[in-house]
C-alpha cells in the first residue's frame, strides 16, 4: 500500500521504518528533504521525500504525525484529501503552568477538529496511545500491544487496522470517530506513566483474555 506520512519527527520516522520493513511503499511528506536528519532516514529505510501536498496527493493513506501547534495549517495545506484515508495519530498536547496535558476536552478532541479541517476525508484515530518506540518496533512483548481504532467509516477502520497489525499491534475497534473523546485522554494514561511516573517508553497497554 502507497502510505504518504506526513512529518518526520520521532512518531513519523518510527511509522516510516515500520511499515517499510513489512513491504510497504512509503513516501514521506516533508518541508525540506535536505535536513539532515531526513536525509538521514531516507538513505536508512530507502524511501522517497516529497513536499507534504505532493506526498499526501500520491498515497492511498495519509498519515498525519505533525505536533498539535503546527498541525492545523499543515493539514489545510495538504489539499485535495477528498475520499482519501487520513490517519491521525497526533494528540492535542499543550503545555499549562508547567505542566504537559490536552489542550482540549472530553467534548472537542483534535481528532474530531482536524476531520473539520478535511472534510470529505476519512479521518481514523489511532497510533496515539503508545510511544514511537513501541510503533517502530514492538517484537519481544509477552502479548501483543493493543492500539484502539475510532473513525465514522468502517471500510476506512478496516484498511487502517490492517496497517496496525502490520506493526505488530492488536487492533480493536472503539467506535466512530467522537470516541476519540476517550483515546486522546487515555493516551496521558502511557504518558504519565511513562514520562513522569517513570515506567520509561519502552512498554505498551495489552488487552490480554482470560484463557
Amino acid at each position: 500500500m502507497q502510505i504518504a506520512v506526513i512529518g518526520a519527527g520521532n512518531v513519523g520516522s518510527a511509522l516510516a521504518r515500520g511499515w517499510s520493513r513489512t513491504g510497504h511503499r512509503i513516501v514521506l511528506g516533508v518541508r525540506d528533504a535536505a535536513d539532515p536528519k531526513v536525509a538521514a532516514l531516507l538513505r536508512a529505510i530507502g524511501v522517497a521525500a516529497k513536499l507534504p501536498a505532493e506526498a499526501a496527493a500520491m498515497a492511498e493513506v495519509v498519515v498525519l504525525a505533525l505536533p498539535w501547534g503546527a498541525a492545523e495549517g499543515a493539514v489545510k495545506a495538504l489539499g485535495d484529501l477528498n475520499s482519501k484515508i487520513v490517519v491521525d495519530c497526533m494528540n492535542p498536547l499543550a503545555v499549562r503552568d508547567g505542566r504537559l496535558g490536552l489542550d482540549r476536552g472530553f467534548n472537542t478532541p483534535g481528532a474530531e477538529a482536524v476531520a473539520s479541517w478535511i472534510p470529505g476525508a476519512r479521518v481514523v484515530k489511532t497510533l496515539n496511545q503508545v510511544g514511537a518506540e513501541m510503533m517502530e518496533d514492538n517484537a519481544g512483548l509477552p502479548y501483543r500491544p493493543v492500539m484502539f481504532v475510532a473513525g465514522d467509516d468502517s471500510a476506512a477502520k478496516t484498511t487502517v487496522s490492517k496497517l496496525l497489525v502490520d506493526l505488530g499491534f492488536e487492533a480493536l475497534d472503539a467506535g466512530d470517530l467522537t470516541k476519540a473523546r476517550l483515546l486522546e485522554p487515555y493516551a496521558m494514561v502511557w504518558i504519565n506513566q511513562a514520562l513522569v511516573r517513570g515506567k520509561g517508553r519502552n512498554w505498551a497497554f495489552a488487552a490480554v483474555n482470560r484463557r
